[in-house]
């Protein structure tokens, strides 16, 4: 048994922040969004979709973005237990890490479902929706939330 306390090990591929917000936030959702290793067509996409946001709204867009992922994250899920030969969906809450990367995927995955405009301008519309407590994505969060409520008599199957 060590005398001192071990230290916390950093997780290992956790991005620094992005070159122009410094957002740890702004970072993951551009390497969420990279696709075939063409990180620098997912920055142009993300800061072009920030000049959206600030031209319609007013606001800051970083407060938009960051207003948009936290109303979109998903506090509770359910999760399939076996017991016995069957399978319960059993309710439980989201760490914070995981819910966050659920309403990452949400909005990119309702924005890629739209078609006729840039993505740049669908991304843009998902934050500004997202941040109002409207659109797919909330639909989605609140969908999983109802799913919980439901099955909530399982609860007890957690550990």
């Amino acid at each position: 048994m060590p005398r001192k306390a071990l230290k916390p090990r950093e997780k290992r591929g956790m991005p620094k922040g992005d070159s122009v917000y410094n957002s740890v936030l702004v970072a993951r959702f551009i390497n969420k969004l990279d696709h075939r290793g063409k990180k620098s067509l997912a920055e142009r996409i993300i800061y072009k979709a920030f000049e959206i946001m600030k031209e319609k709204t007013g606001e800051e867009p970083l407060e938009v973005f960051n207003r948009a992922i936290e109303n979109a994250r998903p506090l509770l899920e359910v999760r399939p237990r076996r017991v016995g030969g069957a399978t319960y969906q059993v309710p439980m809450e989201v760490p914070m890490v995981r819910s966050t990367t659920l309403a990452m995927d949400w909005i990119m995955e309702s924005a890629r479902s739209k078609t006729g405009k840039p993505m740049c301008e669908k991304l843009a519309q998902e934050f500004m929706e997202a941040s109002r407590k409207e659109g797919s994505v909330m639909k989605k969060r609140e969908d999983t939330h109802r799913m919980a409520e439901a099955n909530k008599a399982f609860a007890h199957y957690k550990w």
